[in-house]
């Protein structure tokens, strides 16, 4: 049967024969631009399969899986970075595909496994971690695998957790490249940081650069195939994202809550924009703006090991309910004779630093070379002072760029859990130490 795809995806089909054109006997004989063009195809390495809601993307993803095994002979590492033993979305998707090509006497399926019954090619489901996130999941060898899929790949929460399994697919006899199918998640995500920003990549690109493939799609490029209520709520979006591009800054700033979420809404979901900031963020009212110098100030500093030291000067004014922040230091790998001289040179021997009660010898020694640090109090429950400083209006200032991706990405680890996420919780909790100090 024939199935229909937005342009955008010819090159993901394309690629998988990109080794039979350039092989063929008259590829010498074909145009520059010709040549070029499959030339590049060969080189990639790297697919990114992103945008919104109803784009297509994963439809796309599932049927170009069983046609690369089924005629190209790839083996196909398909993995999320958890999954539960009870979640069969992934092998039903699947096997709707292989129905719908027509494969489906060319399969058997057993133990997570679609093997090809005729070709050695195969598609192996797991997850890159146990469902308790403690643990990595036991993994095959990878060496004879030529694909390494990651499906809702913004769960993957570092580069190198991803770049480790992709080093390791290493078969010869076709090209081998790993994929990415996400939502966009937040411009601090190491999607964007290491495949867009560090590439000169914008977001909503399509085509190739440094060997990745970039593809984004949006229900406009499905449109034919999205059902008609949502249709109709991706249109009504539009009206109040055109609204609210069509304001100036001013009346951006002053505008309707529900112009607002709508453009959010539209941009970011149904578009398929980065974030700003992540789902569930738990300070979400604060913005750039310079350090009230007429009020008195403390410093708060969290303890890194593994993560950075962060220090930051901090201000409240209870009468207008306003948190001055200013980053100080933000610094991975300082020994505490390093970290006491980097703070002098800083903030000198006298001003006033609050750091967390748990690091009694951390303070001691600190408190020995010069540092006028005492432990934060510790009577209050972190909830607690967490949601009074909710009730406060944040002025961040410009330089303090860690300070605004903490803020934008700490979150609460489930939408109306009251356990915040350990990620991005360093910056935030020196804020904390100094803000209860005001009180």
């Amino acid at each position: 049967m024939q199935i229909a795809f937005s342009e955008k995806y010819n090159k993901l089909f394309e690629i998988l024969s990109t080794w039979d054109v350039i092989n063929s006997k008259d590829f010498n004989s074909q145009t520059k631009e010709y040549k070029n063009y499959w030339i590049e195809l060969s080189k990639i390495d790297t697919i990114l399969l992103y945008g919104g809601r109803d784009s297509g993307k994963s439809f796309a993803e599932s049927v170009f899986i069983p046609l690369a095994v089924n005629d190209y002979k790839h083996r196909v590492l398909y993995t999320r970075y958890t999954m539960n033993s009870t979640d069969q979305s992934i092998s039903e998707a699947l096997r709707d595909r292989i129905d719908l090509l027509g494969f489906e006497n060319n399969f058997n399926y057993s133990n997570n496994t679609y093997e090809h019954i005729n070709n050695g090619g195969k598609i192996f489901i797991a997850g890159q971690k146990t469902s308790s996130l403690n643990q990595t999941a036991k993994l095959k060898s990878l060496e004879n695998f030529s694909m390494f899929v990651t499906d809702e790949a913004d769960e993957m929460r570092t580069y190198d957790e991803w770049d480790k399994i992709r080093k390791s697919i290493r078969a010869t006899d076709v090209q081998c490249f790993s994929m990415l199918v996400f939502n966009p998640p937040t411009y601090e995500h190491w999607i964007y940081t290491n495949l867009f920003e560090d590439k000169g990549v914008s977001e909503g690109f399509t085509g190739i650069k440094d060997n990745i493939l970039y593809i984004h799609t949006t229900y406009l490029d499905n449109y034919d195939n999205v059902a008609e209520h949502n249709l109709r709520d991706y249109l009504r979006l539009k009206e109040l994202y055109d609204i609210y591009e069509s304001y100036t800054f001013q009346e951006k700033q002053d505008a309707d809550p529900k112009i607002k979420r709508g453009h959010r809404t539209y941009k970011h979901v149904v578009l398929g924009g980065f974030l700003p900031n992540a789902e569930g963020v738990i300070f979400e009212n604060w913005e750039f703006g310079e350090f009230d110098d007429s009020l008195i100030y403390i410093y708060g500093l969290d303890f890194g090991s593994r993560d950075p030291d962060a220090l930051v000067k901090v201000s409240v004014d209870n009468k207008r309910e306003l948190i001055y922040v200013d980053e100080i230091l933000y610094l991975n790998d300082l020994g505490t004779p390093q970290l006491a001289e980097k703070i002098i040179e800083l903030v000198g021997h006298s001003d006033r630093i609050v750091g967390d009660s748990e690091a009694k010898r951390t303070i001691r020694d600190l408190y020995d070379s010069g540092v006028n640090i005492v432990r934060c109090r510790s009577k209050n429950k972190k909830i607690d002072l967490i949601k009074k400083m909710q009730g406060y209006k944040m002025i961040v200032t410009p330089r303090s760029k860690n300070v605004a991706k903490a803020l934008n990405n700490y979150a609460w680890k489930e939408n109306g859990n009251e356990i915040p996420l350990h990620e991005w919780s360093h910056i935030p909790d020196a804020i904390r130490y100094a803000f209860m100090e005001f009180f």
